[in-house]
């Protein structure tokens, strides 16, 4: 279970190919905190450390190709950033919504506002079964807890403050740019209620 709050960006530093399965190592300022079986988002893509290097900064994480069908993963490249997140704490603050791990699908940026002080990014995906955004709803792109500003079927905008902007890989951003994307598993649960009520009226 995640909150949606970056700690940091770490660096891919190195890609493996395993059958169907790849291996990225990755670099990162706390990975001497890390260990092995621990769960991590990365881009909001819930992964397990299954390696840990303290002397270089560095861990492993495992995707499948399920995982590199659904999520940016299978874009990546080596130098590119991503957002981390370790798990929850139950004695922490809750900052951002529930996230949990789990990316829906991809999202593709179509369209970035600079709003002189903001940014405004917009983002296009295939409309699918419970995937929905609503005005002031909760989102999750690349593991970053939003607020929806605009919401069409398909199309949906988030506003980003600078902290945000250099915190986390938004700043890399342009439009072609593809976005893990989790909605809110509120809305998805009130969705399949609607759709299992007027189907029985």
């Amino acid at each position: 279970m995640f909150t949606g709050i970056v700690e940091k960006t770490g660096k891919v530093v190195d890609i493996i190919h395993e059958n169907t399965n790849v291996h990225f190592v990755i670099e990162v300022d706390f990975a001497d905190e890390l260990k092995i079986d621990q769960s991590m988002s990365h881009d909001g893509c819930c992964l397990t450390i299954v390696k840990v290097d303290k002397s270089k900064n560095q861990y492993v994480v495992t995707a499948m190709q399920e995982t590199l069908l659904k999520t940016n993963l299978k874009i990546w490249e080596k130098g590119y950033k991503v957002n981390l997140e370790r798990s929850m704490k139950l004695d922490g603050r809750f900052d951002g919504h529930i996230v949990q791990g789990h990316v829906d699908q991809t999202a593709e940026c179509v369209k970035v506002i600079d709003e002189n002080g903001s940014w405004r990014y917009f983002f296009k995906y295939e409309p699918q079964k419970d995937n929905i955004t609503v005005p002031k709803g909760s989102i999750s792109v690349n593991g970053v807890s939003l607020t929806v500003v605009d919401s069409e079927e398909g199309l949906f905008s988030v506003a980003i403050i600078p902290y945000t902007y250099e915190v986390t890989n938004f700043h890399n951003f342009k439009p072609g740019t593809i976005v893990n994307i989790e909605f809110d598993v509120f809305g998805k649960y009130v969705a399949r209620l609607m759709e299992e009520y007027f189907k029985n009226q």
